[in-house]
């Protein structure tokens, strides 16, 4: 599967230069994990006479800003998602998604007071930056403060991967090899933390909904007056 998205993002920068690297970006910060290492280290690679033959070359700068605006357009999609159905829906499928009711109250005050730090920081790290954008949304974070933190967090990583794949050249996956392992772990702690909460939140938002369900057919359909 890896290798398969590596080859569909190499040959789509291939044939279609900034605007592949700028619609990878975007569908990589919506919530799709399409690699933003190799589509910004590959398109670094690019930038140079030595990897794309003299005159193919694409601009630094312009790969860099590719990938930038590629990303914060498609942050902007999934906070939209997440700010339009995010609570609605949240307060409906919660206890599926085994959310407890008074979570999303605590997100968005938690968003309020240090949303610019966990955006900022997400964005920095492997397949977290991927999906951090639909929490902010549905926190509310301020729209502005959301763009700024994202723009500030993707812009050294567009630039950083741009440039090590420039510097590396023909030996670009160098580095795309290094940097696998460690999306790897942080998947792998993920999908760890996940098994150890569903087991111990199971009960705890069963009951918790099962009052509140109670609570509303109260309101609903009350008891008459003896």
């Amino acid at each position: 599967m890896l290798a398969f998205l590596q080859d569909f993002v190499t040959h789509a920068i291939g044939d279609y230069g900034l605007v592949a690297i700028f619609t990878l970006m975007l569908l990589e910060s919506a919530c799709i994990p399409i690699p933003s290492e190799v589509t910004m280290l590959f398109g670094g690679a690019l930038a140079t006479t030595a990897f794309a033959g003299a005159g193919n070359e694409l601009d630094f700068w312009a790969v860099v800003a590719a990938g930038t605006i590629g990303n914060l357009v498609g942050s902007w999609l999934a906070y939209w998602a997440g700010s339009v159905g995010g609570r609605p829906l949240i307060d409906r499928y919660g206890r599926y998604l085994l959310i407890r009711p008074h979570e999303v109250d605590t997100a968005h005050a938690w968003f309020e007071r240090r949303g610019e730090l966990a955006v900022f920081v997400s964005r920095l790290l492997p397949v977290i930056r991927t999906f951090i954008s639909l929490p902010a949304g549905i926190a509310r974070m301020g729209f502005g403060r959301f763009t700024l933190y994202t723009a500030l967090g993707c812009l050294p990583w567009s630039l950083a991967l741009t440039w090590l794949g420039a510097e590396l050249g023909t030996r670009w996956e160098t580095v795309e090899r290094v940097l696998q392992p460690i999306a790897y772990g942080i998947a792998a702690l993920i999908a760890i933390a996940a098994i150890v909460l569903v087991r111990k939140r199971w009960a705890t938002v069963r009951t918790e909904y099962a009052a509140l369900d109670a609570a509303s057919r109260e309101r609903v359909d009350p008891r008459p007056e003896s």
